[in-house]
């Protein structure tokens, strides 16, 4: 049975409206799932079916999210990710200081740390740095931000391989065809941080930070042990075509394997063997919010999936006369914003839109780029986790975390702009 598209935009707009008003996501998705099916006619039995069929659509990126919590746990139980983020900044000048805080987050986010949890690790440093140089909030929140979404783009993290998992294809494609996107993320990222450095609040100078104790943690050398790895197993196994090149391996290995075998290598390198199990049982820990959540994205997207709504957007796509190719960007921002998260947003647009998207003639690889680029434009709103934790780690007001956002979408939309050049076959 096809449920009418007003059916299932009625679905999703109701659980947007839960989240708006605080409803737990999970519940709120599954919930706009449920009245659509309903109301769109099917039966109580099609709709529980509907739901399971969408949510088992998910399974293989929670399989992979898991596997994931053990680098994340790794990364961030052991210390590693404060050693990077420290060196990285302590190896700029302070002319330069605004560079290394964006370029701290990104290599966190790069990494695999979450985005929050990076901005939370390198936020400390950041203040400090903005008392001294005399740096606004606003400006040090802009380079953390911009510099996260430049990294998530490139990342291991959930939402990347949502947007693999999407469009089938791995995730090793998604990571490098992201990278010049990323790239532009960060200088645009520096441009406007340096732009406003003397706009907004600044840090008390009567302000103390205390110093961090070096004993417990990792020298630089192990701390970067678990990520190399991880890059090093992702690229070397066959990513197809890439800006013309073939890359060929003589074995396959999937994220599921890559992440924990780099989390374990990672550990013995850091000489911390003894706790691996204690950071697999906190990564996984981080990850259970991440894994309902994707359930709840999984309830609608087949909602959405047994609707025809996505053949509506491309009617609506094609009767304006505008490209095809923007309904992979379009798709990606509109998912995360009304979801205020860039792995739910990526779920939503390409578990939804995929078929439509690939219709116009786009690769694999390019939609998922364009899509997960898309995603990180306004992805930070209030009725997201991302804004309250952020405006916390700097000690910013709403009011004045509101005025970030337009800055933080200006950056993902550079990156989504140069996604959309270099895939969209707009030429």
């Amino acid at each position: 049975m096809v449920i009418a598209w007003w059916a299932a935009l009625l679905g999703l707009l109701l659980a947007i409206g839960l989240i708006l008003f605080r409803v737990n996501p999970v519940y709120a998705l599954i919930f706009g799932a449920i009245i659509g099916c309903l109301v769109g006619g099917m039966s109580l039995t099609q709709t529980t079916n509907t739901i399971v069929k969408g949510s088992s659509g998910v399974m293989g990126t929670i399989i992979r999210v898991i596997a994931a919590g053990v680098l994340a746990g790794v990364m961030m139980e052991s210390g590693a990710a404060n050693v990077i983020a420290s060196n990285i900044v302590d190896r700029f000048n302070d002319k330069l200081a605004i560079l290394a805080l964006a370029l701290s987050t990104m290599v966190l986010t790069g990494v695999g740390i979450f985005i929050p949890v990076a901005v939370l690790i390198v936020a400390p440093i950041a203040l400090e740095v903005g008392q001294k140089m005399h740096y606004s909030k606003l400006s040090l929140l802009v380079a953390l931000s911009g510099g996260g979404k430049a990294g998530n783009v490139i990342s291991p993290n959930p939402n990347t391989i949502a947007a693999a998992k999407g469009f089938n294809v791995d995730l090793s494609q998604v990571m490098i065809a992201d990278f010049v996107p990323a790239v532009v993320g960060l200088i645009v990222t520096v441009l406007l941080a340096t732009l406003i450095k003397h706009r907004g609040s600044f840090v008390p100078e009567y302000q103390k930070f205390e110093s961090k104790k070096q004993a417990d943690l990792p020298s630089l050398k192990a701390s970067i042990v678990t990520p190399l790895v991880a890059v090093v197993l992702l690229l070397i196994t066959p990513v197809g075509d890439i800006f013309g090149i073939k890359i060929l391996a003589s074995f396959n290995l999937d994220a599921m394997y890559i992440l924990p075998i780099a989390g374990l290598v990672g550990t013995l390198a850091m000489g911390q063997g003894k706790k691996f199990l204690q950071y697999m049982a906190k990564g996984l820990a981080r990850m259970t919010d991440v894994v309902m959540i994707l359930i709840g994205a999984g309830a609608i997207a087949g909602l959405v999936s047994a609707s025809n709504l996505p053949q509506k957007v491309v009617e609506i796509v094609q009767t304006t006369g505008i490209s095809g190719t923007f309904l992979a960007p379009i798709a990606g921002i509109l998912m995360a914003a009304a979801t205020a998260s860039t792995s739910t947003g990526v779920i939503l647009a390409s578990n939804s839109f995929a078929k439509s998207i690939m219709s116009f003639g786009i690769s694999g690889t390019g939609a998922a780029a364009m899509v997960h680029t898309g995603a990180t434009v306004i992805d930070q709103l209030p009725h997201g986790n991302y804004f309250h934790v952020t405006a916390q780690a700097v000690q910013m007001h709403f009011k004045e975390r509101m005025s970030v956002v337009l800055w933080e979408m200006l950056v993902g939309l550079s990156m989504t702009i140069v996604a959309t050049l270099m895939y969209g076959n707009l030429f």
